[in-house]
């Protein structure tokens, strides 16, 4: 696997696990009962995009290794797959 595949790889399965992990434990505004003026109530009452940032980078890097160990240990081939050029 090259690097840049690696990075490609790693950078897909970043932002997929961050669409995956922000709805986790997010309380809103309207099911506080505390509405902004100015903001939706579904907007949350507290973000926590350091904690979400950080959750994502952790899972998405025990994911992208088992992805590197069965490409590098070819118990998939990428070349044998029926997608893409032959």
């Amino acid at each position: 696997m090259s690097i840049a595949l690696a990075l490609a790889t790693y950078f897909i399965i970043w932002w997929t696990v961050l669409f995956a992990i922000l709805p986790i434990g997010v309380r809103t505004q309207g099911e506080a009962g505390r509405v902004v003026p100015g903001t939706p109530e579904s907007a949350p009452v507290r973000p926590r995009f350091v904690l979400i940032i950080g959750l994502t980078t952790l899972v998405s890097a025990a994911v992208f290794a088992v992805v590197y160990a069965v490409v590098v240990g070819e118990l998939i081939d990428l070349a044998t797959l029926p997608i893409g050029p032959r």
